[in-house]
């Protein structure tokens, strides 16, 4: 699936859920799907307007003057189910930590081991956002979504715990690597 098709995706699936305008849309998306799906402004704003055109999508009054917001249209519905009943596409992985990691001796332990305690520190944030999103999703979805967003919810959660396990087990090995005077 390209990228556009997958935004398109992201756009009709969060519409699905209420009418937004693009800046709700883009706020919600992070708010709710950002522990494992990002869109940003520049994606989001050309897929609504591919989608108006296409008539899976339609704009009215925005809660602001000159805002416009959207909803979906019933064959934007019907889009939106044959874009989730096709296989996801499977992007390379692309992870900034593991790539200096990979070429630490350049860094040294030391300096690698900075990187993965921060990277750490952003694993148990990321883990405390889950947390109340699990809280937050118990307490107010609808539910008919509660099941599937609490199994996104857990798959973020033990992607976060797996990091967690993982940075400290190479925050021991670069210790050693330290005391051995690496």
């Amino acid at each position: 699936m390209p990228r556009a098709t997958q935004t398109d995706l992201a756009v009709l699936a969060a519409l699905s859920v209420e009418p937004m305008t693009g800046y709700a849309l883009r706020e919600a998306i992070l708010a709710h799907l950002g522990a494992f799906w990002s869109e940003s402004f520049g994606q989001i704003y050309p897929a609504l307007a591919r989608l108006r055109d296409a008539g899976l999508v339609e704009a009215g009054d925005g809660d602001r003057p000159g805002s416009s917001a959207y909803r979906l249209t019933a064959s934007g519905r019907a889009r939106l189910v044959e874009l989730m009943r096709e296989p996801p596409t499977r992007t390379p992985p692309r992870n900034g930590m593991l790539l200096r990691l990979f070429f630490g001796d350049a860094l040294g332990a030391r300096a690698c081991r900075e990187l993965v305690v921060e990277y750490r520190g952003i694993a148990a944030e990321q883990l405390a956002a889950l947390a109340a999103a699990r809280r937050e999703t118990e307490a107010a979805s609808d539910p008919a979504h509660r099941p599937y967003q609490l199994m996104t919810i857990a798959a973020g959660e033990h992607t976060a715990r797996a990091s967690l396990a993982w940075a400290d087990e190479t925050i021991a090995t670069l210790d050693a690597l330290i005391a051995d005077g690496r």
